[in-house]
């Protein structure tokens, strides 16, 4: 945050500050964990849209654990390098149809992971430093790179060399360092293939789902978002059979990777809390989800304690698609449920914007939130109730 706090007298601060401090105690929660999931330390993807990744990323390091493999921590430079170029090269053979941008899907880690293997941290430079940072920044490297990849997209060339790939892999390599052909992790010499095998985790375990009316229920279609670039496939459940997958997923030891919305007004970043508040609302477009996150778009809005929430209907989550209310806006890790001192109950979130806010990068998103806003999850199959499941096909 840039903002700067100007006093000019300590009589004017006084009051102000105590008003504040009232209110605050006035209107804070307490949590009471119902069931919590492990899941890894909390990362910080800083000025990027690396979102996909991060999550993706520490949905599966909270596999790991749930597996009994222990504590890993996943390179995200591997599959970011790996995805963009794949990216690039879809948006240079669709004459820029398809989309060239930071962001990603939760389908490209699996992608990555069947295709690329996975590496440790400890594989490749920590995020940022080959630029002289400590964290990703890719203000210049956006630039860069989607001016390149447009030129040759959206030209007016008859003819590109191939070359092109060689080209960007060189301004990747710059500023991620070089994709590791081999490495030593823990004492052992590994390859991305061999260090993937070691992990156990298969990707045909996984699989995405979400709920929407325009495509039938029970079925399978390409979500229409931008950032599914691959065209990846997600199952169709009502609404109710959605959250029960969540619910009983939490409950039987699963954590999910979960996209969602961060623009609602009633996602409060500085109490950790988000609702869908009754009252009419109005959505923050503007500005990155971090940004919203950390204050520096903040508005302002109220917290319920989850009173007083909007009642979710199949009808509403479908309009909210529909007119561009609910958007592909973040991805993040679900991990626990939990209850506030009403006895409200809330999924328990670990988002990937550093140790920000009152629970250090966690955050509560209430049952109404969740119905509402939930673009799609991936989860292990083995997660969904038997009687879902056998509707969808699935051993």
């Amino acid at each position: 945050m840039n903002s700067k706090l100007l006093v000019a007298a300590a009589a004017f601060c006084m009051l102000p500050g105590t008003l504040s401090a009232a209110a605050e105690k006035k209107d804070s929660i307490a949590f009471t964990p119902i069931k919590e999931n492990p899941v890894t330390s909390i990362k910080d993807q800083n000025q990027s849209g690396t979102c996909w990744a991060y999550s993706s990323l520490a949905f599966f390091e909270a596999e790991l654990l749930r597996m009994g493999k222990g504590t890993h921590d996943l390179s995200e430079s591997y599959l970011v390098f790996n995805t963009y170029m794949d990216r690039a090269d879809k948006h240079v053979r669709t004459h820029g149809d398809a989309s060239f941008s930071q962001g990603g899907s939760f389908y490209d880690a699996i992608y990555c992971l069947k295709h690329n293997g996975f590496v440790p941290q400890s594989a490749m430079p920590e995020p940022g430093t080959p630029y002289g940072d400590s964290l990703f920044n890719f203000n210049q490297l956006d630039a860069a790179t989607v001016a390149y990849v447009g030129a040759l997209a959206k030209g007016n060339l008859k003819k590109i060399n191939p070359i092109w790939k060689k080209d960007l892999k060189a301004i990747y390599t710059n500023y991620f360092g070089e994709l590791p052909k081999s490495f030593t992790y823990e004492g052992k010499e590994y390859t991305p293939e061999s260090y993937t095998k070691m992990l156990g985790l298969n990707p045909d375990d996984y699989i995405s789902l979400t709920s929407y009316t325009h495509h039938p229920f029970y079925s399978k279609f390409i979500l229409e978002i931008q950032d599914n670039w691959r065209w990846a496939e997600s199952y169709n459940l009502p609404l109710n059979e959605f959250m029960e997958v969540m619910e009983e997923g939490v409950k039987n030891g699963y954590c999910f990777a979960w996209g969602s919305d961060v623009s609602e007004a009633g996602f409060n970043s500085r109490k950790g809390v988000a609702t869908i508040p009754a009252g009419n609302t109005t959505n923050d477009k503007t500005g990155s989800d971090a940004a919203r996150w950390t204050g520096d778009n903040f508005k302002g809005a109220a917290i319920n304690s989850g009173k007083d929430e909007k009642v979710i209907t199949q009808d509403l989550r479908q309009l909210g698609y529909d007119n561009w209310e609910t958007t592909d806006d973040h991805g993040m890790v679900i991990y626990g449920l939990a209850k506030d001192n009403n006895g409200k109950e809330y999924f328990m979130v670990k988002n990937s914007w550093g140790e920000y806010g009152p629970f250090k990068g966690m955050f509560y998103a209430s049952k109404a939130f969740v119905a509402y806003k939930t673009m799609n999850i991936v989860i292990h199959k083995d997660a969904l109730p038997k009687h879902i499941a056998k509707k969808l096909g699935l051993k």
